[in-house]
């Protein structure tokens, strides 16, 4: 027997009949003698609908009240998940967040958990009964209020209560059947990988790909909570239960330790991320405090900056500052650096969101060398212009011109041999 948390995406709960095919899911681990923890996103399109509302109401709303709104979504797919197994002949009952408590941060919107007992929901599944979970949510204590995690926050939610539950694995399903070298969509020859590590997993979610949240990764990894991406679209019968067969763990991407994974290719993945945007400053000073002028007011209000580049001028008294930002994040940055020009002292500001972040992943990296060499002479081959770099012990990632994107990443991933046999 195993305990196993289930999580569900908008996608595989959109409507009734795929919340009937999810069901059917449950009921293979039940029917295998397992005990079981589902966790819930709202069916597709619900949270949108039900942010535009808010913000139809009011541009400027009570953080508090966005959180009550937007947390209904995930309670009407529980309870009527928790209908759908009913129906199958199975004890089940929905759990709000508030309930189990899912206790968070005061952040609302955005929260971070700080804590789930399992105790009381460990004794249910004991005694044979399917918990049908809220992700996405959970209970500020201090004032009593509802909270959201903000995107994503049903994949952190289903890591979290795996935890809580010292759960055998946290099974994530989507509307892939893994984790892929690079996008399907763009190349063809991408490869489905059967294990990956948490640390390559988080530079991946960090990167640009979307199949797991970014914070759900740091979580599975401090813990070391063995999580595994899989479709709900795959005919549930057609899937081994957890711990029914050895075959269980050739269905999906298990997201492992380094040390599970026998075969570690000196590249694992391919990454892309088109929400950028290149901000320069031209002409600022170069003496000391510069950088903290510019980057500390962007740090207050909370901008986040990934790549950084620092090219010292002809007369070697100014220099020409770029770095990136998410592109959603652009205008706040050029309004700040528009109320900062006076203390920092610049010529002017250029911005552009016409750019692609390409990343090349892998823990094989660490004791390779050349791998930074054969990325940048591939990509001059094909004369796509590096426009900056950054790296870090399993990743370089480069900043290059968006119409260049898929050749960028068809490039690379034949020349690191990640394209299929």
């Amino acid at each position: 027997m195993a305990v196993v948390v289930m999580k569900f995406g908008g996608t595989s709960v959109a409507n009734v009949e795929r919340i009937k095919n999810v069901a059917r899911h449950v009921k293979r681990e039940v029917d295998a003698g397992n005990q079981v923890a589902a966790v819930v996103s709202a069916m597709t399109g619900v949270t949108n609908q039900l942010v535009s509302w808010v913000r139809e109401t009011s541009v400027l709303h009570d953080a508090r009240e966005y959180d009550a709104v937007v947390a209904s979504g995930e309670m009407v797919t529980a309870g009527l998940l928790a209908i759908a197994l009913q129906s199958l002949g199975i004890q089940a009952r929905s759990w709000q967040g508030w309930q189990i408590p899912v206790i968070t941060d005061k952040s609302h919107g955005s929260a971070r958990i700080t804590g789930i007992d399992g105790e009381p929901l460990r004794q249910r599944l004991a005694a044979g009964e399917v918990a049908v979970v809220t992700g996405f949510q959970g209970i500020e204590p201090e004032n009593n209020r509802l909270a959201t995690l903000g995107r994503g926050g049903s994949d952190t939610s289903a890591v979290a209560l795996a935890i809580a539950l010292k759960a055998d694995i946290c099974d994530i399903y989507t509307d892939v059947d893994g984790v892929y070298t690079t996008d399907p969509r763009v190349v063809p020859k991408a490869r489905r990988l059967p294990k990956v590590s948490y640390e390559e997993m988080l530079e991946m979610a960090s990167l640009g790909s979307k199949v797991l949240q970014t914070r759900s990764v740091e979580l599975a990894m401090v813990h070391r909570m063995r999580t595994r991406v899989l479709s709900s679209f795959v005919a549930p019968d057609a899937m081994p239960a957890v711990g029914g067969s050895n075959s269980w763990e050739d269905i999906g991407t298990i997201v492992c330790d380094e040390d599970e994974i026998v075969e570690q290719q000196v590249v694992s993945g391919i990454a892309y991320a088109k929400d950028e945007a290149k901000v320069t400053i031209l002409k600022v000073a170069d003496k000391p405090g510069i950088a903290a002028r510019i980057f500390g007011p962007l740090a207050e209000a909370n901008v986040n900056v990934d790549m950084i580049v620092q090219n010292l001028s002809a007369d070697g008294r100014h220099t020409d500052m770029t770095f990136t930002v998410q592109a959603s994040e652009l205008p706040r940055t050029l309004e700040v650096l528009k109320g900062t020009k006076a203390d920092i002292g610049y010529f002017d500001v250029k911005s552009s969101a016409d750019v692609v972040k390409v990343s090349v992943i892998g823990v094989g990296m660490r004791s390779h060398a050349g791998v930074a060499a054969m990325m940048f002479k591939a990509l001059a081959d094909k004369g796509i212009n590096i426009l900056a770099i950054t790296t870090s012990e399993i990743k370089i990632s480069v900043l290059i011109d968006a119409v260049y994107a898929e050749l960028a990443v068809r490039t690379l991933h034949t020349l690191y041999g990640l394209d299929k046999d």
